[in-house]
């Protein structure tokens, strides 16, 4: 009976310190399910995750048109990666779905710490969040086409995330010559055809051919993500005013990347804008 007691113990103690395992965990790593009220009117439902541990946020929703947008924000790097996966249209010849990849240098102040947003709750789960500020449209000309097998050196998350879009994976010269300071390989990286290559290049939008090359233009748009802390003040025991962390600001923004495509095929949308 006593060897019973000790092996009974010691599977409480197993337990126990398997439960503390897994509080560490859920206090690096947190996700957030929010209500938002797309450009359209239509709702969706937003995931955003923080891992404070690896030092980053991703964000993901799906669009009024079945695209499911994907946005990571790798704080640790100084990386943020767009991924859309576009529903193709069969009846053109496309396949199932399209994927893009667009990755850029991560501004300072863009998004709130990954360490604030882990901490982030809401109290009324059901209600339908709306930004507070417009931040406008940003335009990039992603002119670099980048390597997926080598792409981890800039972020581990491009593996995962770009995984389905490892022949479109864009990004700019300016965040290039930026990276290569930095001591990236620079292999990974290859111009893309510029307009002097092909003296009729146009953008796709205007191209009625479908098999000739054009520039494509796609746009998408983070309708809500945490983009400031908020600080309150009050008094210490000493009667001097202090400020601490009371919120959050949510902040939307647009994105319209333009990059080379070999056929019109792969930017259809671009004619419906």
């Amino acid at each position: 009976m006593f060897a019973v007691w000790i092996l009974s113990s010691s599977e409480r103690i197993s337990r126990v310190l398997a439960a503390l395992v897994l509080l560490v965990l859920a206090g690096q790593c947190s996700e957030l399910k929010v209500r938002v009220r797309l450009s359209d009117g239509q709702i969706t439902e937003e995931s955003l995750e923080a891992d404070s541990e690896r030092d980053y946020i991703s964000l993901e929703f799906k669009q009024g048109d079945g695209t499911l947008i994907t946005f990571i924000a790798d704080i640790r790097q100084d990386v943020k990666v767009f991924r859309s996966l576009i529903l193709g249209e069969l009846e053109r010849g496309q396949s199932q779905y399209q994927a893009l990849c667009f990755i850029t240098r991560l501004d300072h102040n863009e998004i709130i710490p990954s360490e604030s947003m882990a901490k982030l709750r809401q109290k009324n789960p059901r209600a339908i969040r709306t930004a507070e500020e417009e931040r406008g449209l940003e335009q990039l000309t992603m002119n670099v086409a980048v390597n997926f097998s080598k792409a981890s050196q800039l972020s581990g998350h491009i593996h995962n995330v770009c995984a389905e879009a490892q022949e479109a994976i864009y990004t700019r010269e300016a965040d290039v010559k930026y990276w290569l300071e930095r001591g990236v390989d620079g292999s990974m990286f290859e111009i893309l055809p510029q307009a002097v290559d092909f003296p009729a290049l146009q953008g796709c939008q205007s191209s009625t051919d479908l098999w000739r090359p054009c520039t494509c233009s796609y746009s998408l748009k983070l309708e809500w993500y945490p983009c400031l802390l908020k600080y309150c003040r009050s008094r210490d025991a000493t009667g001097k005013m202090t400020p601490y962390k009371c919120g959050i600001k949510s902040c939307r923004k647009g994105y319209q990347f333009e990059y080379f495509v070999p056929q019109k095929l792969l930017c259809l949308w671009d004619e419906e804008t």
